[in-house]
């Protein structure tokens, strides 16, 4: 049985001119109709499989906080079939279902018992509540005096600590400080290894990418991908970048002046891999290469060497600003490093139709875990802040990365120098003598 099941659901809002409206047509029992529907869901189908990371992108105003709220009991479906099985635990809104007048603590009682725990079951849970929120002496104070992030820090050390068998998160974690948002996202990977299910709305696309199994597109109300974090993710993207590339479109100079093509010399001209593409086309990679400093292909690349990431691209119509750049990633899909010509303080000529240019980007690489990296290439026309994509490829290579001589903790190790306080020594020194 799935934890949650959507089928055809639809949830449409009645949206009234004027106040007056409304009750003109209270007045008339259903007899005319004085307002216009709005639908925040579409038709909507789809299940969250038990104990997967489910995360829902979108742009605001697509229904993703809609359709939580509906997981959530909080929202009925204006049509449609939904099913949810198992105790669910929401974050949702900033401060929802908490009472401004009642203390932090008198909340966590509340909460507690809205979720279905006995006061002795949340006894036991109290005080992990507390720890977890840090928010010291204003557990005992009214709500309506917190700061948003103690508002947060609260609801989120409520939703994890009730023994939810499905937790939704709606963006919450946005407001939160740095050190309690990287508490949170432990917590989360320690719920996902314990089975949870979860719900996880966030404009954060690498969190989405971090925690996420599969996720769901939507726009309008209606579903528009489904499937695979990567891909789903993937697509998102280019879609946002094509709508900034039109916002931008009218803003860039169109100058289409013309000479003779020029040509590099040395040419990347294979694409191994294409996960997916996008760009307005204006022009297009060619090729990408992971070479050594001889211009050899490197099959595996070697923790403190240098690598040469070598592009080729073609421009199509004229490129006043061209930029070449490339996206790292680990095995995991996470962006793990990328850089441009342009943040390299490179700037390229401009590009005329049929022109070919090549840019090695020469890398030195640190301790890296041993793991496979992809590299996506891309092409763009514009200044760091106001661009256009012409081409992206994602994934077109990937390489293996070596094995260090000692371990690597994490995903890298720095450079790093140790010294030995020398008051230390001379204490050691003495304490021997």
């Amino acid at each position: 049985m799935n934890a949650v099941e959507f089928q055809n659901v639809s949830k449409s809002y009645a949206i009234y001119d004027k106040p007056g409206d409304r009750l003109k047509e209270l007045l008339t029992f259903g007899r005319r109709s004085f307002h216009r529907d709005f639908w925040a869901l579409r038709d909507l189908s789809f299940e969250v499989r038990r104990g997967e990371t489910f995360c829902i992108v979108g742009e605001n105003g697509s229904g993703k906080s809609t359709l939580l709220q509906m997981v959530a009991g909080i929202l009925l479906p204006s049509a449609g079939d939904l099913s949810v099985n198992g105790r669910v635990s929401a974050l949702l809104e900033l401060g929802a279902g908490f009472n401004p007048e009642f203390s932090g603590r008198e909340n966590v009682y509340l909460n507690g018992s809205i979720l279905g725990l006995t006061t002795k079951q949340i006894d036991a849970r109290y005080r992990a509540i507390e720890e977890f929120a840090e928010i010291g002496d204003f557990i005992r104070q009214p709500v309506k005096t917190y700061s948003s992030g103690m508002v947060v820090r609260l609801a989120f050390a409520i939703a994890i600590h009730v023994d939810p068998e499905i937790l939704l998160v709606d963006e919450a974690l946005a407001v939160g400080d740095l050190y309690f948002r990287h508490r949170c996202m432990r917590k989360v990977h320690e719920l996902r290894a314990r089975g949870v299910t979860i719900l996880f709305v966030s404009h954060a696309l690498a969190d989405v990418k971090a925690v996420g199994d599969r996720a769901l597109w939507i726009e309008h109300g209606k579903l528009i991908e489904i499937g695979a974090t990567d891909m789903v993710v993937a697509k998102y993207l280019a879609a946002m970048t094509q709508k900034d590339s039109h916002y931008l479109g009218d803003q860039l100079p169109a100058m289409q002046p013309s000479r003779e093509a020029v040509r590099a010399i040395e040419i990347a001209d294979r694409l191994p891999n294409i996960d997916h593409r996008h760009g307005d086309r204006r022009g297009e990679i060619l090729g990408i290469a992971i070479l050594n400093t001889d211009g050899r292909v490197l099959p595996m690349i070697e923790p403190l060497s240098t690598i040469v990431v070598r592009i080729s691209v073609k421009a199509h119509e004229y490129l006043g600003i061209p930029n070449v750049g490339f996206m790292m990633r680990n095995a995991m899909g996470v962006d793990f490093a990328g850089t441009n010509a342009l943040r390299e303080d490179t700037s390229l000529p401009p590009m005329y139709p049929g022109d070919i240019y090549t840019v090695d980007f020469h890398l030195e690489l640190p301790e890296l875990y041993a793991t496979s990296f992809s590299f996506s290439p891309a092409l763009a026309d514009g200044t760091l802040d106001d661009y256009r994509t012409c081409d992206w490829v994602d994934n077109a290579i990937a390489v293996q990365m070596g094995h260090s001589d000692g371990p690597v903790y994490g995903y890298m190790r720095f450079p790093c120098r140790v010294e030995v306080n020398a008051r230390l020594d001379a204490a050691a020194e003495n304490s021997v003598a």
